[in-house]
């Protein structure tokens, strides 16, 4: 297969780089592409060394079976015709597209049958914080049906790209220091604080990023459930983390949800308390399942359970999601 990644100087294009690796899947030619900043920066993969080139408005993408694509979204729509006209797969990382309704949004644990239907052949990746909640809501969905979810997030500075990981490393040595925290990529001071801030405030006072969790989970899984977040940012690097409450049509035992999540495909159930087994960001960081603990009835609702989960959002959130999408659509990887 031909395939390109744009962006892949960022954090996600290097993680494409890694996991495309890792997974074996079959790239016969790679193509990088990158902003006049990273053109010329050369990579290595494969045991071969590959050279970023300029995205620009040409026929590069001629003959590339799918462009993986993580570099905002103004640059995934200015490019989009560019990188598609010549029947290229762009799978776009931005907010772009996801809620076109001419572009599937997908989570191969989820809908993956969604990926083969792309009138503009553009695939969506949904959001990092989504991606993670429902490949869990989609196990629980199979025992009885959702109809509410509040979910709370603890969102890694990586989240917010390599520069967000740059100014909380930053931060804590000027604070050894004694000196000033500098303070460019965030609201506020992340070392030492929580920012219950992600992306822009609407006329609602949801954030965007809160919105997003909301109508992207109902697209991804066809479903008129719910969803009400608070996302808020800590001073953790990799992996985010959220509590989430589920409110079902009927009431559904413990045990039930334990099965129907250890039963789940990208799922791992880490969930002893005596034994203060639960998933940890700080254990969960460069890892591949979203990891699912703290699973209790919720004691203020009949029809309500509750859990905490936790996966690498660079990885599940982002890179690993797209290359699983491209596994699923052109038949490159049979196992669970």
């Amino acid at each position: 297969m031909k395939v390109a990644i744009v962006g892949a100087s960022g954090a996600v294009g290097q993680e494409f780089l890694r996991i495309l690796q890792e997974r074996h899947f079959p790239v016969d030619e790679l193509h990088l592409f990158g902003s006049e900043r990273s053109a010329g920066r050369e990579y290595e993969f494969g045991g071969k060394k590959y050279t970023v080139k300029l995205l620009a408005h040409n026929d590069d993408f001629k003959g590339i079976d799918v462009a993986f694509v993580s570099a905002g979204g103004g640059t995934s729509k200015e490019f989009e015709k560019t990188i598609t006209k010549h029947g290229t797969i762009m799978i776009d990382n931005s907010s772009a597209f996801r809620m076109d309704d001419d572009v599937p949004l997908v989570v191969p644990e989820v809908n993956p049958e969604d990926a083969h239907n792309t009138p503009r052949n553009v695939i969506a990746n949904p959001n990092c914080s989504t991606i993670q909640m429902v490949v869990a809501l989609a196990a629980l969905e199979k025992v009885a049906h959702i109809k509410r979810v509040h979910v709370a997030t603890y969102q890694a500075a990586s989240g917010a790209g390599a520069m967000g990981i740059a100014e909380l490393e930053q931060q804590y040595v000027e604070i050894v220091k004694g000196e000033e925290p500098t303070v460019s990529k965030f609201a506020y001071q992340l070392a030492g604080n929580v920012i219950p801030h992600i992306d822009v405030f609407t006329d609602n006072d949801y954030t965007k990023e809160e919105l997003k969790m909301h109508f992207e989970t109902q697209k991804i899984m066809h479903s008129d459930v719910a969803v009400s977040a608070t996302c808020v940012r800590v001073p953790v690097a990799r992996a985010h983390s959220e509590a989430v409450w589920v409110e079902f049509e009927r009431p559904v035992s413990v045990e039930e949800a334990k099965a129907a999540l250890a039963a789940g495909e990208g799922l791992v159930v880490e969930d002893v308390p005596a034994e203060k087994k639960y998933p940890m960001p700080l254990f969960v960081a460069e890892t591949t399942p979203v990891f699912v603990g703290r699973i209790r009835e919720d004691i203020a609702n009949p029809c309500g359970l509750t859990f905490w989960c936790v996966a690498d959002q660079i990885r599940k959130g982002a890179a690993l999601n797209a290359v699983q999408i491209a596994e699923k659509l052109f038949g490159t990887r049979s196992e669970k």
